[in-house]
């Protein structure tokens, strides 16, 4: 995990809603954004909230992990 408080420029970061998300409930909505070296996920309804940041590594142990539980 990448331990920091985001206060770079962000408005460059491409938020994508997980397909996991309910689209006829707005308020279970998970977003990602990816660069070079990091996976950046946000709670939709708090777009300027507390956000998660991992290396891309520790996203694809991630996915990888919830694919198979």
């Amino acid at each position: 995990m990448i331990r920091k408080t985001w206060t770079e420029d962000d408005s460059e970061l491409r938020w994508c809603k997980s397909s996991y998300s309910d689209s006829s409930n707005s308020n279970e909505c998970v977003e990602v954004a990816t660069t070079l070296s990091a996976v950046h996920v946000r709670d939709s309804k708090s777009l300027a909230g507390p956000r998660l940041a991992v290396t891309r590594e520790a996203w694809a142990d991630f996915l990888t992990y919830t694919s198979e539980h």
